[in-house]
């Protein structure tokens, strides 16, 4: 009877157990053992236009622990601090902090190489746990930061084109379910619950080489004249393709600095100046498009100084007497420009600035680019006019004066900018004629011959076009009689003009003119990247001048 009872208790029990309580008690369990883990997603690469990567995603392993099951040895807690190299007793800390908040998750430390992962797993610590993760690395560091910009620990964007294409770079993270045991080690894996998605691939149209060469030689300039910034936009003058994007100070991604001093700003598109007088071209070409005046076309900027509303401009002292609207270029005459603009219709000149860029951002879709700034038309004074004919009462960055060039460069027609690598050629936009943008180039190339202000920019074998730019710096009180910016925006071969080439240097000391100070950035420049483009040469007569800086060697 005792037999048969016990019998029945226990056919009873399996009966509840299986029968009456088993969703309760098949949930509970499953609420032990099974788990949904996120399975990681690697972001997509950056490359140049040639297929070089400038960000590539890395895997890494990060430590984590479940404070409920963490259980350790001193000596296991010892050897632990050392290979993550973290204090122990911190760790300690922390992981019982963590416990008494009820938390089953913890890092101990992220993005660990393998050497760390294989120490860790060899003290087989209760409660201890890696997991795959992905850190971001930049192979050319400092010469990429500010177009490529940078990722935070959960490799999201932050800077640069890492923040603008975010979405298209990230990838999508997939999931399953797993069963566990008690101490959290995966058993099995039971289902896939979400496929991961991996980023896809970004193809910019910068070119490494002739960013390296850009960045060096900038660099080495802006050390020279110790000067406080500088910038250089490389841009393709028939498609509108940038081709380089430098700054100086610049910052290794690879190792961010914790101090905030500017240097992760892409200057060459979110600083905005007064360029001075590489503005002028485009007061020529409204001069030009007008009707009224020719390139031989005379103007009188006797004796060497013009008052207006008040305000005195001159010409460094120089009286060029009567001189061609060529020679106003030329020797980059302040009176020059004024009398012309000051001839024509203010209201038009806005509106071909306007259809230059200008007070507008590009089309880059680069994160905080700058749009520029231009005086009201309602406060277009005389004395303002004047002014704004060589370059002052109008703001800019080195990319729409880069971008502006780009349209005379292209016989008047304006292309999108981008720093993507193009699948089909962009439409373009006519500006101005072709015969127009054909006579500034042929003006702007005697800025670059002897006699002009910007010799200094010459290639050897090529035939060059550009101007120089020299600036006061406005501050608070006014314009600062010892702070310039200099500045040279050019383009080459004139025969068939390839590439513009913007150099802008923020107050550089011992010499401030852009003739000095910018135009042999971008004589080494051009000369290196028209050669790394083998680019048939269209002035192979020219020989060398011991005036001209030589091309850098091959890079």
């Amino acid at each position: 009877m005792l037999f048969i009872v016990a019998l029945c208790c226990l056919v009873s029990r399996i009966v509840y157990l299986n029968v009456i309580d088993r969703a309760f008690l098949v949930s509970q369990s499953q609420a032990r053992i099974l788990r949904t883990v996120t399975i990681p997603a690697y972001r997509g690469m950056i490359l140049d236009s040639s297929g070089a990567p400038l960000a590539i995603s890395t895997p890494l392993d990060s430590i984590w622990a479940n404070p409920k099951l963490f259980r350790s040895s001193p000596r296991q807690r010892f050897l632990l601090s050392k290979a993550l190299q973290v204090n122990g007793f911190v760790l300690a800390k922390k992981v019982a902090r963590a416990k008494r908040q009820g938390r089953e998750f913890l890092y101990l430390k992220r993005m660990n190489p393998p050497a760390v992962t294989k120490a860790v797993r060899a003290l087989r610590i209760p409660g201890v746990f890696v997991q795959r993760e992905y850190k971001r690395y930049y192979p050319d560091g400092a010469v990429t930061a500010h177009v490529v910009g940078l990722t935070n620990i959960d490799d999201r964007g932050q800077e640069g084109l890492e923040l603008s294409y975010n979405q298209w770079l990230s990838g999508t993270k997939g999931k399953k379910e797993v069963i566990k045991d008690r101490l959290g080690h995966t058993i099995a894996d039971l289902d896939l619950l979400k496929k991961p998605v991996q980023g896809k691939n970004l193809v910019l149209s910068i070119n490494h080489q002739i960013q390296y060469l850009a960045y060096r030689v900038l660099r080495s300039q802006v050390e020279k004249y110790h000067a406080e910034a500088g910038s250089v936009v490389v841009m393709d003058a028939k498609t509108g393709a940038i081709l380089a994007d430098v700054n100086q100070p610049s910052y290794n991604p690879n190792k961010r600095p914790k101090i905030h001093d500017g240097r992760f700003r892409n200057r060459a598109l979110t600083d905005i100046f007064e360029p001075g007088s590489t503005m002028k071209p485009f007061t020529i070409a409204l001069a030009l498009q007008s009707g009224q005046y020719t390139p031989n076309s005379t103007v009188n900027t006797s004796p060497g100084r013009l008052l207006v509303g008040g305000y005195t401009i001159k010409d460094d002292g120089l009286d060029y007497g009567v001189i061609s609207l060529t020679k106003v270029l030329q020797k980059s005459s302040n009176i020059g420009a004024a009398k012309i603009m000051l001839s024509l219709s203010p209201h038009r000149y806005w509106q071909l600035l306007r259809k230059f860029g200008f007070g507008q951002r590009t089309a880059s879709g680069f994160p905080g680019e700058s749009a520029g700034t231009m005086v009201a038309r309602s406060d277009w004074y005389p004395s303002v006019v004047a002014t704004l004919a060589y370059g002052y009462g109008i703001a800019v960055t080195a990319l729409q004066l880069a971008h502006g060039y780009q349209i005379l460069a292209n016989g008047g027609i304006k292309m999108p900018v981008t720093f993507l690598k193009r699948i089909t050629p962009p439409v373009g936009v006519r500006v101005i004629s072709r015969k127009v943008a054909n006579e500034v180039t042929s003006m702007l190339e005697t800025v670059v011959q002897k006699g002009g202000t910007g010799w200094r920019a010459r290639v050897v074998g090529f035939r060059v076009a550009g101007k120089t730019g020299t600036a006061y710096i406005a501050g608070p009180r006014g314009y600062s009689k010892h702070k310039f910016i200099a500045s040279f925006v050019g383009m080459a071969p004139v025969s068939n003009p390839r590439l513009v080439v913007a150099v802008i240097i923020r107050n550089p000391q011992g010499q401030h003119f852009g003739g000095i100070v910018s135009a042999p950035v971008f004589s080494r420049i051009m000369s290196g990247a028209l050669r790394i483009l083998d680019i048939t040469p269209d002035n192979l007569a020219v020989k060398k001048s011991p005036g001209v800086p030589q091309p850098l060697k091959a890079v």
